[in-house]
């Protein structure tokens, strides 16, 4: 995978490094400064919040890292794990036997952070420690769950700080590691 840091300071870079070097420690995953003949690459930038496409698109491609709010190890892992293919473990098709959703405490026009999708479980369970599972008040109007796990409630989720055991387990088996 190809990438290009737009400078930032010392911190913020390091930051950024850890996260991308991190995937060399458990898959097949490698990324590199972009040189001027690839044709596909990462951009990692501060835009608005923290984000990325999902999957390879094609020429440039932004993963944007705000410098508020986006800049903690578990989150460069979120974001290039999207650009790498991978969808919130929330969205995952077998969801409802894990999460139940409620809709009615979610911000009017976020509610696509919750429509299930055929995502790329790769034969791996539910998983509450994914870096990839939001916690249980994202995208909540009114500070009440947006998620509750089934069948225990109580199960504490959405508080990863780097990739889960399944998390690499997936990527390894996608890319064939």
């Amino acid at each position: 995978m190809l990438c290009a840091v737009v400078p930032s300071a010392d911190r913020e870079k390091a930051i950024i490094t850890r996260g991308l070097e991190s995937f060399s420690s458990f898959s097949c995953i490698r990324f590199r400064p972009s040189r001027s003949s690839d044709r596909d690459w990462l951009s990692i930038e501060s835009q608005n919040g923290c984000y990325s496409f999902v999957g390879r698109r094609g020429g440039k491609q932004v993963v944007s890292l705000a410098r508020r709010g986006c800049l903690y190890h578990g989150t460069v892992q979120h974001e290039l794990l999207h650009a790498l293919g991978f969808n919130h473990e929330q969205t995952r098709s077998d969801r409802d036997n894990h999460i139940k959703v409620l809709l009615q405490n979610v911000q009017s026009g976020m509610e696509h952070n919750f429509r299930k999708i055929a995502t790329l479980n790769q034969g791996t369970p539910y998983d509450y420690n994914s870096v990839m599972q939001y916690h249980k008040t994202a995208f909540s109007k009114n500070n009440q769950p947006t998620m509750v796990p089934i069948p225990n409630a109580n199960v504490s989720f959405g508080n990863a700080k780097e990739m889960s055991r399944n998390d690499k387990a997936r990527l390894n088996t996608l890319y064939k590691c």
